[in-house]
This record gives C-alpha cells, sequence and structure tokens, in this order.
C-alpha cells in the first residue's frame, strides 16, 4: 500500500480528529475569552482584595505547565472524587491556560486607550460599566484583536497536548498514520499541513473581525483589501 493509498484509507479517522481538535480549539477560546475579559478587567479595580485574587490566579495559570495542568485535571481529581470527561478537562485546561494570557492583553488594550476618553466617559456621569462597555471596551477591543489571534493559534496547537488524555485528536490520528505507513517524514508532514491550514483559516477569521473592529472606529480596510493582502500589508495600510 502506497502512502497516498494509506492517507485515503485514514481520511474518515483524519476527519475525526479534526472535529475533536476543532471542539477542543473553540470551547477553550470561547472559555479564555471570558476569563480573559473577567480578570482583565477585574485587575483594573481598586479594591485591593479583589485586584490581588485576580492577579494570583492569572500568574498562577501563566506560571505554570499546559501539560501539567492537564495531568491534573485528568488523572488527579479523579483520587479527589471528581472524574471529568476528557473532552471537557481538555476544553477546562486550554481556556484556564489561554484565560491567563488573555487577560494580560485585555488589561493591556484597556490601559492604551487614552486617558481624555475614560476623563469624557466620566464628565458625562457614566457609570464604571457604562464606561467599560460604551467607551473603553470599543476601542480596546480592536487593539487587542492581534495578539488575541496569536493567542488562539498558539491555543490550536496546544490541542495537540489532548492525546495525553485519551483523546482521538489529529495528533493522535497523525500517529496512528504513521503506524500504517512505516513513513515518519511523510506522516508528520501531513499533520504540518493539516495544523497550517486550520492556523491560517482562523488567523484569516481573525483579521476581518479586526477589520470590522476597526472600521467601527473609522480606521478599517474594506474586505477586498483584508482579502487581497497579507496581514502585515493590511496592518499597514490600516496605520496609514
Amino acid at each position: 500500500m502506497s502512502n497516498f493509498d494509506a492517507v485515503r484509507d485514514a481520511l474518515p479517522a483524519l476527519g475525526e480528529g479534526i472535529v475533536v481538535t476543532l471542539e477542543l480549539t473553540i470551547g477553550g477560546a470561547l472559555l479564555a475569552f471570558v476569563l480573559a475579559v473577567l480578570l482583565g478587567t477585574t485587575v483594573r479595580v481598586r479594591n485591593l482584595a479583589v485586584r490581588g485574587t485576580a492577579r494570583v490566579l492569572i500568574e498562577f495559570f501563566r506560571g505554570t505547565s499546559l501539560l501539567v495542568q492537564i495531568f491534573w485535571l485528568f488523572y488527579v481529581l479523579p483520587l479527589l472524587g471528581y472524574k471529568l470527561d476528557p473532552v471537557f478537562c481538555g476544553i477546562l485546561a486550554l481556556g484556564l491556560n489561554y484565560g491567563a494570557y488573555g487577560a494580560e492583553v485585555v488589561r493591556g488594550a484597556l490601559n492604551s486607550v487614552p486617558r481624555a476618553q475614560f476623563e469624557a466617559a466620566v464628565a458625562l456621569s457614566f457609570s464604571p460599566w457604562q464606561r467599560l462597555r460604551r467607551v473603553l471596551f470599543p476601542q480596546a477591543w480592536a487593539l487587542m484583536l492581534p495578539s488575541l489571534t496569536n493567542l488562539l493559534v498558539h491555543l490550536l496547537k496546544g490541542t495537540a497536548l489532548a492525546s495525553y488524555i485519551t483523546l482521538h485528536d489529529l495528533t493522535y490520528e497523525i500517529g496512528n498514520l504513521r503506524k500504517t505507513t512505516g513513513d515518519t517524514l511523510f506522516s508528520f508532514g501531513i499533520g504540518l499541513l493539516i495544523y497550517f491550514v486550520l492556523a491560517y483559516l482562523l488567523t484569516l477569521g481573525m483579521n476581518l473581525l479586526e477589520n470590522r473592529a476597526k472600521a467601527k472606529l473609522g480606521r478599517g480596510v474594506t474586505l477586498k483589501e483584508v482579502l487581497s493582502l497579507a496581514p502585515d500589508d493590511a496592518h499597514a495600510k490600516v496605520g496609514g
């Protein structure tokens, strides 16, 4: 059997592996975003206890290994009487880890909004929630999207660790393909190509989202330009 015949026979399994990888990516990204916004805004409040708690959570999940976090949730929690579904375990670990990194992105973007915008909102007697929702976050959203895009791609690649907790994700199925063909170079080359395509599609989607956010602020480029320009070129045109 040739390598390409083996790939053809493995397509259903590879497809299932891609679905599991996308489930982990999307689920982990949604959880990470919610945590990033929650922690990134909480770490800016004046209350020392609240701010300190948020800071400890951010530093803990940033400062510990994602692999160890996955192992702890999947192998240690059952010893304490809590057994998690493998997919939920993977999503939880990815969300906690990348949510902590995302919190710093949110915090930095909010801090980058000109102080005059905050003062204007105060002068209009906006409540803290109104200032965040109507003035600060819409501007910070456009600033944080490039960094969130990088984190999303890293999260996609981080899903490869799910094979350690019995999930038949893309990495697991690529390993099976290697066993079938006996060709490590070919099999993992296929894996690299699939991950690249997934990452590129995610990046394109995030670039469109970034362009939409900037267009609302009067600094965007057209959809046609986003599709025709490289990301760096599009960003340069926006800046110009």
